[in-house]
């Protein structure tokens, strides 16, 4: 066995054995992988196997896109069967939520090339005989669909691996992996230690136990999961050709052929979890007794809509683990906090992703960054307050859910609440409807009587959020901004450490803010931020706080001066941003500081005290109106709540919560991080360009010049949606709708919210071959809405407002 390595890979099963293959295709083959057992133990070889291209996430479709056309690929490279059967996929919708989220993955699938549409009646009776079709919508057909061996794509991702170089160790066991102080890694096992300057755990079962070796904690939980197979049905047996498979969400289950009868699976209500205390060591290919009993609502549905397997006799039972993180996605990427070390784990399914999850992983770890921007899967989501308690909570509810529909502005009560500021249970009182945000609570909108829903159209909830947004922008509204990230660099070395990092001149006068890309690998936009210059050796980062953890990547990448101090500020201390017309007036009430403009213009800051609290302010509003945040230390939040609460009564101003805020900032056309900004986009594409200085060195500073010195791919724009249309669906764009013009497919929409003040409904999107004044169409709910892009954001399109 080697002694040195350019990567260790921990885990031989379809994930592990997929990311070698992808490293030695990429060229790196001095390459290792390490497996306990037999390749596939764990979950992969009892899988089902079943693959698919489409989902919610425009990316995670190309990814699973990719991995359904690679497996044949696979096969004439490397003379292994995968073992595929494509015979197509049935898509029922039951409910009319269901067709809506049909109709918009099948108009995303005309936009991107992928084969995914509808079919009537009749065709999906010739396609699937045995399925009885009353009281189904829409009926969508994806003819790539189908099913993969386990066994047949582990070993050909492992024979690809080989033929390139790659090595591979059965029954080699981990049992330690230590960090040296160069970054570096040594894996211990029975058969000798491996140096390398990647660790890769891609365990499986074990994640837990092997991240654990290096001192890491994953949010990670394993249940119990089955399925089953009946006897020959005789009509299938007839058959000269292999059936579709059925996906029924509405009905809880999946379907397919296997041999000459049919497997079904399902997700019950009645989740059992499984090796909370950590996975057995020695648990390889075992299963769990039966226990069809616990799924018997959703067998009885199946036999409901394929009278069949009610007829059949069932041939096995296979009843195996499955590990979970707490929103059912990979936890993927580099673990921030440790150099060198690649996590992959909690993989559900597996076979719809494995080529394009070994793909991404193979280009982080060789070229530094994803093409595609990933953070729905990154690692770093999650922090320490991920406990185990929140992680059963959540998974429990993951699993129990499994085929609900995810909605656009989702909240789901599971495990809830983490974290919580000093105001929380004051808000609470208020009627605040409370979101999650990198684990806090945070106001999403005011209201005793409307409870928190969600769907593709206008929710119960949409008016209270329009009385809010208004009142902000006739009067004035306090928004909780605790939520973002905040961040203190000191010292001597400040200064440019800062301008190392950020893409924009710092500023070199104290008082003076300015926004500032973060660029990545790609020359992307990794991050965008407030940096304040408050003392001559003191600076100030405000950012993303749900990306806090995911930008320590790059705050680490540049080395502190010394004597410089870098510290997180998010969790000790808080914000507010009150903004609108009236706002000058509300907070001059609470303090003896002028706040006019000529003492105090746009994008300048103060410490100064408010109603007796100690505040470090910015003039500057996300609203894209008058305003100014005020951050105080997390013991002084509910002094000053209340302060600017009971002034703010007396001159008609409101809290704010976070949906409003969207609404506020879609009229102003800014855009925001993890929906207009993000690694795949370059600077001139979302409008940051003039903020990229070219006159010094910032990380990552040669990739975005050579980006910027291209043409702009596509471009971001504001577009106005026909109020016809939106009315008529009682619908607005979200994100990911997919935007055509004569028929074309030029685009897709990035965010979108109703603008209460214009009066219109709004977007922001990412199109080409389109300028201000076209008109083009948003496949809003999967169905053509008009739209109009705007030259200028309807709000205040001088800054007028923003300045005054």
């Amino acid at each position: 066995m080697k002694t040195h390595a350019q990567a260790v890979v921990i885990g031989g099963g379809v994930i592990g054995c997929s990311i070698l293959y992808h490293l030695v295709k990429l060229g790196w083959t001095d390459v290792v992988l390490l497996e306990r057992d037999e390749l596939t133990s764990g979950s992969t070889w009892h899988a089902a196997a079943n693959i698919h291209g489409l989902h919610d996430s425009t990316n995670i479709s190309r990814i699973q896109h990719y991995t359904m056309t690679l497996y044949n690929q696979l096969e004439a490279e490397t003379g292994q069967s995968c073992g595929v059967f494509q015979p197509g996929s049935l898509y029922l919708a039951q409910t009319e939520a269901r067709e809506h989220q049909l109709r918009l993955q099948a108009a995303k699938a005309k936009l991107y090339g992928m084969k995914f549409h509808e079919v009537s009646r009749a065709e999906a009776e010739a396609l699937h005989p045995l399925v009885n079709f009353d009281g189904i919508r829409c009926i969508m057909y994806e003819p790539d669909g189908g099913n993969v061996d386990p066994s047949g794509v582990t070993a050909a991702y492992a024979a690809g691996a080989r033929q390139k170089g790659a090595e591979i160790h059965r029954f080699t066991p981990v049992t330690a992996t230590e960090q040296q102080s160069d970054g570096s890694w040594i894996v211990r096992t029975p058969k000798g230690d491996i140096h390398t300057q990647w660790v890769v755990n891609a365990a499986g079962l074990w994640g837990r136990e092997v991240a654990a070796l290096a001192g890491i904690k994953l949010p990670l939980l394993p249940t119990e999961h089955q399925y089953f197979v009946t006897e020959t049905i005789a009509e299938i047996e007839a058959m000269d050709r292999r059936l579709p498979s059925v996906a029924d969400r509405d009905g809880e289950y999946y379907l397919r052929q296997e041999g000459k009868g049919l497997l079904v699976g399902a997700y019950e209500k009645d989740v059992r979890f499984w090796a909370e205390d950590g996975t057995p060591q020695g648990f390889g290919h075992e299963l769990f007794a039966d226990d069809l009993e616990r799924i018997e609502d959703n067998m009885m549905r199946a036999i409901d809509r394929v009278p069949a397997v009610g007829e059949a006799g069932i041939k096995r039972v296979i009843n195996g683990p499955m590990i979970w993180s707490p929103d059912s996605n990979v936890l993927l990427g580099p673990v921030p906090e440790k150099q060198g070390y690649f996590c992959c784990n909690g993989i559900i399914p597996g076979f719809s992703q494995s080529g394009g999850m070994g793909l991404m992983v193979a280009q982080w770890i060789i070229e530094g960054e994803m093409q595609y921007d990933m953070f729905a899967w990154d690692v770093a989501r999650f922090g320490d307050w991920a406990d185990a308690k929140f992680t059963k909570a959540r998974v429990g509810d993951q699993y129990a859910h499994r085929f609900k529909i995810h909605f656009p502005n989702e909240e789901r009560a599971a495990g809830r609440p983490v974290r919580t500021r000093p105001v929380y249970e004051m808000q609470k009182e208020m009627g605040a409807v409370f979101g999650l945000n990198y684990g806090w609570e945070h106001p999403l909108y005011f209201s005793k009587d409307v409870p928190d829903s969600a769907g593709f159209t206008r929710q119960p909830w949409w008016d209270v959020v329009g009385q809010e947004a208004r009142t902000l922008r006739d009067k004035a509204g306090i928004i909780d901004i605790s939520n973002f990230a905040k961040y203190r660099v000191s010292g001597p070395g400040a200064e440019d450490w800062l301008n190392a990092v950020f893409a924009n001149r710092i500023p070199r006068e104290v008082g003076r803010s300015c926004l500032t890309p973060l660029i990545g690998k790609r020359g992307g936009i990794a991050g965008d931020a407030t940096v304040t210059r408050l003392a001559e050796d003191e600076f100030w980062i405000i950012s993303s706080g749900m990306a806090e953890r995911y930008q320590k990547r790059f705050y680490d990448a540049v080395p502190l001066p010394e004597g410089t101090v870098f510290e997180s500020l998010t969790n000790t201390w808080c914000g507010f941003n009150v903004a609108g017309p009236k706002s000058r007036e509300l907070i001059q009430r609470l303090t003896n500081t002028s706040l006019d403009s000529p003492e105090w213009p746009f994008m300048r800051s103060k410490r100064i005290e408010i109603a007796g609290v100690e505040v470090t302010a910015l003039r500057v509003s996300f609203t894209g109106d008058l305003g100014w945040e005020l951050h105080c230390r997390a013991e002084d939040q509910m002094a000053l709540y209340t302060a600017l609460l009971e002034t703010g009564a007396q001159l008609g101003a409101v809290p704010v919560g976070s949906r409003a805020l969207m609404s506020l900032r879609m009229e102003k056309g800014y855009g925001s991080w993890g929906r207009e900004y993000s690694p795949e986009y370059w600077p001139q594409e979302c409008g940051l360009e003039r903020l990229c200085r070219t006159d010094k060195s910032y990380l990552n500073r040669d990739a975005a010049e050579a980006n910027m010195a291209k043409h702009a791919r596509e471009t971001l724009v504001l577009l106005a949606l026909d109020a016809k249309d939106t009315d008529a669906s009682n619908a607005d764009a979200t994100g990911g709708e997919p935007i055509f013009k004569d028929g074309v497919g030029i685009g897709r929409v990035s965010s979108g919210a109703y603008g209460y003040h214009v009066g219109q409904s709004l977007a922001l999107a990412y199109v080409k071959n389109a300028a201000a004044g076209d008109e083009v169409e948003v496949m809003v709910l999967g169905r053509t809405h008009r739209a109009t892009i705007l030259e200028h954001p309807p709000f205040d399109p001088a800054g007028t407002r923003l300045r005054a």
